[in-house]
């Protein structure tokens, strides 16, 4: 009987869950319910699955509003007619600016509900009707549409359970109308009694009026929406050449193809593998998915566009034939059943990574290329202390009150009454849908319409995105491609372009030539002494001190680590046992030895995600089909609990059934629970660690150009300064941006890297590009004088050039230079300079010497670039006399210390007991790390106080030849006043003249010179 339902997907208007709504009806004794969220379909399809759970017959449709005001509603007697629906409701979602009409279109097979106005009147076609609302009952007594009661139904609309629900709501429409809910209008609300009534308590308010009841199951009877959720059946395209065996044929042709390219000698074993896999793609229907990435990926190499094909597709040597991965997953023994299975249901995974550079256009040819094609949405939703701000804004709380609250630096019962409102409805809206989003990667290419599922929105981005997320796209069979960017890729591409122009006789490289690269002297030293710093997944202080423990300087060596670092092996405790047994054989021995026979390779250690598959199917007797369901279970991405905890329970059974011991069965079960949400598979580890590779070879062999591709691509793991300070470590000569040099991004001539104007902070993207295209048509800037010619700038703009130096050519002081700059450029708006025969000479004023210093030009580099060029430690207010530096620690093992270091990265964390303690990492002196920690007595004693210089007290702790200080006590050390700012005493002497050896930066500079104020020390 209720044909306008709405869920939590009627965003910031609806409070009911899809599931909690089907529960209601149930409880209500409802046999049949319509879906009628307000212009949006997110929740349509799991409302019909779930719909079974609870015995009752869903249908589908759309209430049509221009914001709160209902025009009508749309019901679908079937799945063409959901399909008409969503292509309409897309018109308004593609297009936000169009208004929804008052008169519905004809579509076909859809039911149309207009709301009964006292007065209008309505021309109702066959499939139209009038709903009647309870309180228009007494109104319909003295109207026409009294003796037309064939066209009228039943219209009690549902969009709230409780009064609570209801007081949920208005908050969120005044969160929508950004307003006080004092000042919230009552045509911005729904009604207090939108709520569902028993069947029989409806039956009786419209007891006068039968007709209503009997027109309103008739509409619902006729209706039947039905969809696949049993996984039987990918509704993917199909095919890709139009024929499922044609198809085939040349799945199994590019297969062969690849083998010579893979392969100088395969034996049995790759064809036997080649078969078996081929046939599992053929029976569970994945042919089509796996043609499809290789025409993508094939796409991509036309374009000379790098990619990493990874996840779980990196255990199939079919993936590796078709160039999908380049994992070998013979040669690293993957699983091919972690990917693909006889007994899965769950669809296979590729993740194919480009360089955000080229991830657009790669999106664009799958649009063009594919009929039926999306992106895929995600829920953002309403978290705690977003919520807590927004709903402070509502009741109108003053800021402090909401800072206090957002910290949670309260006790609930010294709260008032508006605070305490303010934390009980933002904990009740936690997790409510707030707006759709796009999946990072995930797009869909479906056999039948986008639309047959459900309408799809249009984002800024330009593609049109489903209005569900990937978990309901898998339970219908969609499965999605994912089309993802990283940095990573974009340095290695942009590191060989710049090898390429800054070593012109060198022969191109091969970046994908990885059987050479695990051989390289090189990089093998680079992995075992952990000097990855801008390197692909392995520069971080964790990886790398892993990297130390573990010795790593082989391939299958650094694939172990890509898993081992991953939280799950810590938090069970398996990753010190992993470091433990890697070093000292004789431990091996300790592992169970059912677990050692099942996982030689990582010493009895789960480190992958195929371990916990193996661990559940042969020590714990599930199926290969179980077993999967056991990781996925963990990953976090499961559906139900229900089937999660039956298999575990038949977990357990099993093992009790085998007689296995309780105590070995629980630790193997801890490790299990505790570590298989945050693996990675093994091609996973395998695919990353390729990359990795491919980083470390040009880091080991083009440490420079590397450095600049990874300033380029906005660094990595940490900031653009220790990028710049690496390259300096490397050899380096560090400039600041120059007008007749530098280009937007950072360039390389020989060793002399010059800073991009992009990094100049305030510098308009106009700007630039009138500079760099000036020059490159006319020719170098000859004076500040020719630049102001030719160029359209205002004050403000040169003013940033001037300061960081950029016109040093000039052979002027900067200062000078901006009196100069003052004087010659006006205020007014600027215009495009005009070509004349002659031109004007400018008048030349004479400006006073006005000498600037190396100090200044230092704060200068802090203000526009965001870190000094010069070493750091020169900056200090007063001069340290403490010569301890990180390569002395090595000896000092034990004792207490104090070393300084200037604060690079902050690692935050919690303790078993919830407590904060930090993993810092710094650099002395000399540029080399110093790393430390910070546990909770120490962290709170002694906080951190922002990026500087640290003066550090701590015990020398050596473990696995990784050396890190145990900090007793910490102190931020103060940096001399800005100069720029300060009078100087005539008596005091020069900082200049006792640190930088001789006081102002050279005057003239017409090649690029080290500065004397830069690190100089090299590696």
């Amino acid at each position: 009987m209720y044909l306008n339902c709405h869920t939590y997907y009627s965003l910031r208007y609806g409070t009911i869950k899809p599931e909690q709504l089907l529960a209601i009806a149930s409880e209500n004794g409802l046999q049949t319910l319509a879906l009628t969220d307000i212009n949006s379909t997110s929740a349509c399809l799991d409302f019909v699955r779930l719909s079974s759970k609870y015995k009752i017959k869903p249908v589908l449709g759309i209430d049509f509003r221009n914001g709160v005001q209902q025009q009508f509603i749309l019901i679908a007697k079937n799945n063409h007619g959901f399909k008409n629906i969503n292509d309409y409701l897309s018109e308004f979602l593609h297009n936000p600016e169009l208004e929804i009409p008052k008169i519905a279109p004809e579509l076909e097979d859809v039911f149309v509900i207009y709301p009964y106005i006292h007065k209008k009147t309505y021309q109702l076609k066959e499939n139209e009707f009038l709903g009647i609302k309870p309180k228009d009952l007494n109104h319909l007594k003295f109207s026409k549409w009294n003796v037309l009661r064939n066209k009228l139904v039943v219209l009690k609309t549902v969009s709230f359970q409780n009064k609570k629900d209801f007081n949920t709501h208005r908050l969120l429409r005044a969160i929508d109308n950004n307003t006080l809910l004092s000042k919230l209008a009552k045509s911005e609300q729904g009604e207090e009694t939108d709520r569902m009534l028993p069947y029989q308590e409806l039956c009786d308010t419209y007891n006068e009026f039968p007709e209503l009841l009997k027109n309103t199951a008739s509409i619902l009877k006729k209706c039947q929406i039905d969809f696949d959720f049993s996984h039987e059946n990918p509704n993917n395209q199909r095919c890709y050449t139009n024929n499922e065996a044609l198809d085939f044929r040349l799945l199994k042709k590019l297969t062969y193809d690849g083998i010579h390219y893979r392969y100088k000698n395969p034996g049995e074993r790759i064809f036997k593998r080649i078969e078996k896999e081929l046939s599992i793609i053929e029976q569970k229907g994945f042919v089509s998915y796996f043609l499809i990435n290789w025409k993508i990926l094939k796409f991509a190499r036309s374009k000379n566009y790098f990619y990493v094909g990874r996840g779980s597709g990196a255990n199939s040597i079919v993936a590796y034939l078709l160039r999908i991965t380049d994992v070998d997953p013979v040669e690293l023994d993957l699983y091919f059943e972690r990917f693909i299975n006889v007994f899965r249901q769950n669809p296979p995974d590729f993740d194919l990574d480009f360089s955000w550079r080229d991830r657009d256009d790669i999106t664009d040819f799958i649009f063009n290329r594919f009929k039926n094609t999306a992106l895929i949405a995600v829920y953002n939703t309403f978290k705690f202390k977003a919520s807590v701000r927004e709903l402070g804004k509502v009741f109108g709380l003053p800021k402090s009150e909401m800072d206090k609250l957002t910290r949670g630096k309260y006790h609930i019962n010294q709260l008032d009454n508006l605070s305490q409102l303010v934390i009980k409805y933002s904990t009740y809206i936690q997790g409510f849908p707030n707006y759709l989003g796009i999946h990072a990667g995930g797009i869909i290419i479906s056999e039948k319409p986008i639309h047959y599922y459900g309408a799809t929105f249009m984002p800024p981005k330009g593609y049109a995105t489903t209005q569900f997320d990937m978990v309901v796209a898998e339970d219908i069979g969609l499965y999605k491609f994912d089309i993802l960017s990283q940095r990573g890729l974009g340095k290695i591409k942009e590191a060989t372009e710049i090898v390429a122009y800054n070593h012109p006789e060198k022969p191109p490289i091969d970046i994908h030539d990885i059987q050479r690269f695990k051989q390289d002297a090189r990089i093998k030293y680079l992995l075992k002494n952990a000097k990855a710093i801008g390197c692909f997944y392995v520069e971080s202080p964790a990886m790398r001190m892993l990297m130390r423990k573990l010795q790593v300087d082989s391939y299958l060596g650094l694939v172990a680590a890509s898993s081992v670092i991953r939280p799950g092996v810590a938090k069970s405790g398996m990753m010190r046992e992993y470091i433990l047994r890697y070093r000292d054989p004789a431990r091996r021995k300790d592992a169970p030895k059912v677990l050692l026979d099942l996982m030689p390779e990582t010493f009895g250690v789960m480190v992958y995600q195929e371990d916990v598959i193996k661990v559940a199917h042969y020590f714990g007797g599930l199926t290969l089909g179980e077993a999967d369901m056991l990781r996925r279970g963990m990953s976090g991405k499961f559906r139900s609990r229900d089937e999660f905890m039956k298999v575990k329970q038949q977990f357990f059974d099993n093992c009790k059934k085998s007689g296995k011991p309780d105590d070995l069965v629980e630790d193997i079960w801890r490790q299990i629970e505790s570590f298989a949400g945050y693996a990675f598979a093994k091609g996973h580890s395998a695919s990353y660690a390729v990359e990795s590779y491919q980083s470390l070879f040009l880091k080991a062999y083009f440490p420079l150009e590397y450095m600049v591709a990874t300033i380029n691509n906005f660094g990595g793991f940490y900031s653009t300064e220790l990028y710049v300070h690496e390259a300096r470590m490397d050899g380096g000569l560090i400039e600041a941006p120059c007008i007749n040099t530098s280009f937007t991004q950072t360039v390389i001539h020989g060793k002399t890297i010059y800073l991009g104007f992009m990094f100049l902070q305030s510098l308009e993207s106009k700007t630039i590009q009138r500079i760099v295209k000036e020059r490159h048509t006319q020719g170098d800037f000859l004076s500040l004088d020719d630049f102001i010619e030719r160029v359209p700038i205002s004050i403000e703009q040169i003013s940033i050039l001037i300061k960081i130096n950029a016109f040093r050519f000039t052979g002027n002081n900067k200062r000078e230079l901006l009196w100069e700059a003052h004087l010659k450029i006006s205020k007014h708006a600027l215009q495009e300079q005009v070509v004349t025969l002659f031109k004007t000479e400018r008048i030349q004023y004479k400006t006073p010497e006005l000498p600037s210093t190396a100090l200044e030009n230092a704060f200068d580099e802090i203000e526009l670039l965001g870190f000094p060029l010069c070493n750091p430690f020169h900056l200090l207010e007063k001069r340290s006399a403490n010569p301890l530096r990180a390569k002395d620690l090595q000896a000092l093992e034990g004792k207490t210390i104090t070393i300084e270091g200037y604060l690079i990265t902050l690692k935050n964390t919690k303790t078993t007991s919830g407590k904060i303690m930090h993993f810092g990492n710094f650099l002395d002196r000399d540029g080399d790390f110093v790393d430390t920690v910070h546990f909770p007595p120490v962290a709170a004693k002694f906080p951190f106080r922002g990026k500087g210089i640290y003066s550090i007290t701590g015990k020398v702790v050596i473990e696995f030849d990784c050396v890190t200080i145990e900090v007793s006590s910490m102190e931020h050390l103060a940096v001399i006043e800005d100069p720029r700012y300060k009078i100087p005493s005539p008596k005091s002497p020069s900082r200049e003249e006792e640190d930088f050896q001789g006081g102002m930066m050279p005057r003239v500079r017409l090649k690029p010179k080290r500065s004397p104020i830069q690190i100089s020390a090299s590696r």
